[in-house]
């Protein structure tokens, strides 16, 4: 390829970068869910979707928000197999994201939410070494929690391939943080068993193991990741692990209450009002 036609390739994905970003960022301002954006990107590349994540995460950076930590998506094979992708990914987790501190999780921020019981690890010191493997993983993590995870897709009915989720920041949305700190060294993570319950009713149920074997062989994946693609995790952030069971539906009103063996309860109650109560 010529200096000119590299220079052409280089501009087309730069702006289909552009496009899909504009897509997924308007389809969260006017609350209005858009088409996929493997439309523009393929199903397949995933590099290209990062760099549609990267933008959209610039702009909300611009715009004084502040990253507190990741979360790993897609770590459950049920959840895999639920949403039609095969493999994990990662996505940023930003300060107006967490609502534990809140009465009720607001629904009207919401598009299509569904929530997932997770482990959360809060890191004491940082990931950025060359020879990462699970005791440095293990060393690293400060303590962990029982965490909800409010997954939302800006996608139309969820309607996802890998790319479409990975730009969409994994299909994040928010996220609720149990109170029990835990260490390591009091509890197994891949040993966790997980009910999540909706209203009361047994919605999901599963274990550690279901969190790619591992809930720490996640955190060490997305180690790896963060440092490869330049950006690697830091002391004080917070990770979401990865589902532990199939996520669950959570429309306005709606409690859940995920109930994780050594990490105690975490419970959230979403607001009765709608993006379409807000015109």
């Amino acid at each position: 390829m010529t200096d000119v036609g590299k220079q052409m390739a280089v501009a087309n994905r730069e702006a289909v970068v552009a496009d899909a970003a504009e897509q997924l960022a308007r389809a969260a301002r006017d609350r209005r869910p858009c088409a996929p954006v493997r439309a523009l990107l393929g199903p397949t590349d995933i590099g290209l979707a990062y760099a549609v994540q990267q933008r959209l995460t610039d702009g909300r950076l611009a715009r004084g928000a502040r990253v507190v930590g990741r979360k790993i998506g897609l770590t459950s094979a049920s959840v895999q197999r639920q949403v039609g992708v095969d493999q994990p990914d990662f996505g940023v987790l930003f300060d107006d994201m967490d609502v534990t501190g809140l009465p009720a999780v607001p629904s009207e921020r919401l598009l299509q939410p569904r929530a997932e019981a997770e482990i959360a690890f809060v890191l004491a010191s940082d990931l950025d070494a060359d020879d990462l493997d699970i005791e440095r993983i293990r060393t690293a993590v400060g303590y962990a929690v029982a965490a909800l995870e409010i997954v939302d897709s800006r996608v139309a009915d969820w309607d996802i391939a890998i790319t479409d989720t990975v730009a969409d920041n994994a299909s994040s949305g928010m996220f609720v943080l149990g109170r029990e700190r835990v260490t390591l060294g009091e509890f197994t993570p891949r040993d966790v068993t997980m009910r999540l319950y909706a209203d009361g009713v047994l919605a999901s149920e599963g274990d550690g193991a279901a969190c790619l074997g591992d809930p720490l062989a996640a955190l060490l994946w997305l180690a790896r990741t963060a440092r490869e693609f330049g950006d690697p995790l830091r002391a004080g952030q917070v990770v979401l692990s990865g589902a532990l069971g199939p996520l669950v539906p959570t429309p306005p009103g709606v409690t859940v209450r995920a109930d994780i063996s050594s990490l105690g309860s975490v419970t959230a109650t979403f607001s009765p009002q709608t993006p379409e109560d807000q015109g």
